[in-house]
């Protein structure tokens, strides 16, 4: 017997098209695609910051939406995106060829922290795309896989961001550990306040200081954080 392709769902933006099959979408989801609500806030962000020439980093590439947002205003050839998500690999770079994002790059693999020691790390598959994340303890073992690890510091070496989007359910809290480099002027991030202790936003927010990065009014809502590099007033 034949495979079944699978049935695809069709949703439209602001000049943002994304396909999405149906396994991966909840009642919940879906109404959220329809009304516009899906990443709302950080579709905002990244019209608000990205400019022509940018170079952005998305950790945690969902279905593409993000990056195809960044697409339409910097050259996707300047565009990174890192998935864990072994399922939705393929729905994120049919969705970027869909918005003519072809040259953006797809990276397969789990960010982690400059000192992780690992070559692979446990991730938990969820049935819907937006609920996996890193696998813990009480994750189920049949929804387990193993996935790359990527080391944040490689991907800064390699491809030197101004931008970085971040939405990682959680795993944001180990990159913070050490200032980030100076070509990273923006960060645009979701932070998880369920995942880990107060301690640790606090964490964040201070390395983003030593960094020179401060809290960004105009592009933060709610569990968004954005922070912008300060650049000395050349006169004084």
């Amino acid at each position: 017997m034949a495979k079944r392709e699978a049935t695809m769902q069709r949703f439209e933006f602001d000049k943002v098209v994304l396909e999405l099959p149906d396994h991966l979408l909840d009642a919940n989801l879906t109404k959220k695609m329809q009304s516009g609500q899906y990443e709302e806030s950080e579709a905002r962000a990244a019209r608000m910051r990205v400019k022509k020439g940018s170079r952005v980093l998305e950790l945690g590439g969902g279905v593409g939406y993000i990056s195809s947002v960044c697409a339409q205003i910097t050259d996707p050839a300047n565009i990174v995106t890192v998935e864990a998500n072994p399922n939705t690999l393929d729905v994120i770079r049919h969705n970027l060829d869909l918005n003519g994002a072809s040259k953006a790059q797809l990276i397969h693999g789990a960010v982690v922290g400059r000192d992780a020691d690992m070559d692979t790390v446990l991730f938990r598959v969820g049935r819907v795309f937006w609920g996996s994340s890193i696998a813990d303890a009480r994750s189920p073992s049949e929804d387990v896989v193993e996935v790359p690890a990527v080391l944040i510091t490689d991907l800064f070496r390699a491809h030197r961001p101004n931008i970085v989007i971040i939405d990682i359910e959680g795993a944001e809290q180990h990159l913070f550990d050490r200032p980030w480099p100076q070509h990273v002027r923006q960060v645009i991030m979701e932070i998880h306040p369920k995942r880990y202790p107060a301690s640790k936003i606090k964490d964040i927010v201070d390395c983003m200081s030593k960094s020179g990065l401060t809290y960004d009014p105009g592009c933060s809502r709610g569990a968004l954080l954005a922070f912008r590099r300060v650049f000395k007033d050349p006169e004084s």
